[in-house]
């Protein structure tokens, strides 16, 4: 399979009207409102699709029965007035509903800014591979983190609007796992979901030449060894040129985690950053996918830094 050239879709401006959808789980209203309220700050126009606040009538992990959740995605992104379309939470559910997208359509319409993460990583490829467009991996907007912690507010503001001054991304807490220097294109996301997507068709066939970045929430060490060693022998991971490691919030003890991970990960011989700062963690940066950057991991320096900005 050969990957269409990622687009990078146009920044927003003030006052650009923006969809809220639900692809996966159930929305709290209130949460929702407040980050509505976040996005009103910034000069944006929110327009909530029709389902968000949906729920299943069997299944309570669903926000709405997948051919809801599909419509309002398809609609949301083809709407040549909405400038950006962005993800009220995750949870389950996109894995569902990701067939049921007019992908033609999809490649048809203008790019715009697609924003989330968790089970949202499914989407993430699905533009990637099915309509060649660069997405961003970040907070969505009832998400408590997003709610509740400054700097993952700034770094997806900053992204949207002035992209060309967030082309470096890391903590402070980053640092080396395995060193070494790396270029390549972004990728990935939650690495449970990208392990349960292997051979489905939004799938990439392989991480080869890539800079992937993974994270997750809540899966045992040995179920995290699975998830690895699944991506290992699939083949998935020969190739690949760097990798950069998020949040393992509820993955157990950091040092088991970092553990498992240099013994899973360190035997591919390339550059390994680890608490780059994404994912489900207190702090929650904004990282572009299907955009060329460099991965630096030294004694002195830990950072992902972009070729160009996220967004043109």
């Amino acid at each position: 399979m050969t990957l269409p050239t990622p687009v990078r879709p146009p920044r927003l401006r003030p006052g650009a009207k923006v969809a809220v959808v639900a692809p996966s789980g159930p929305v709290p209203a209130d949460r929702l409102e407040a980050g509505l309220d976040l996005l009103r700050g910034w000069g944006l126009d929110p327009v909530v699709a029709p389902h968000v606040l949906d729920g299943h009538r069997e299944f309570d992990y669903l926000a709405g029965t997948d051919e809801a959740r599909a419509r309002d995605l398809q609609d949301a992104w083809c709407d040549p007035t909405v400038a950006a379309v962005l993800c009220a939470r995750g949870g389950y559910g996109v894995q569902r509903m990701a067939d049921l997208l007019d992908w033609d359509a999809v490649r048809a319409a203008a790019p715009k800014p697609f924003v989330g993460y968790s089970d949202i990583t499914a989407l993430h490829e699905a533009f990637a591979v099915r309509a060649g467009v660069a997405t961003l991996h970040g907070p969505m907007v009832a998400a408590l983190t997003f709610l509740k912690d400054p700097a993952t507010q700034e770094s997806l503001r900053a992204t949207l609007f002035e992209p060309d001054t967030v082309r470096t991304v890391g903590q402070a807490t980053a640092r080396a796992l395995v060193p070494g220097r790396a270029h390549g294109s972004t990728l990935g996301g939650c690495v449970s979901i990208l392990a349960a997507d292997l051979a489905t068709p939004h799938a990439r066939p392989s991480a080869a030449g890539g800079l992937l970045l993974i994270e997750d929430i809540e899966e045992e060490p040995y179920r995290l060894d699975r998830i690895l060693t699944q991506l290992l022998r699939s083949g998935w991971l020969d190739g690949v040129a760097g990798i950069a490691l998020g949040s393992w919030a509820g993955c157990g003890p950091y040092e088991t985690v970092r553990a498992l991970l240099l013994d899973r990960l360190g035997g591919l011989g390339v550059p390994i950053v680890e608490e780059l700062g994404f994912g489900h963690g207190p702090t929650n940066l904004t990282v572009p996918l299907g955009v060329p950057a460099v991965l630096e991991a030294s004694a002195d320096t830990a950072t992902l830094t972009m070729d160009v900005p996220a967004l043109s």
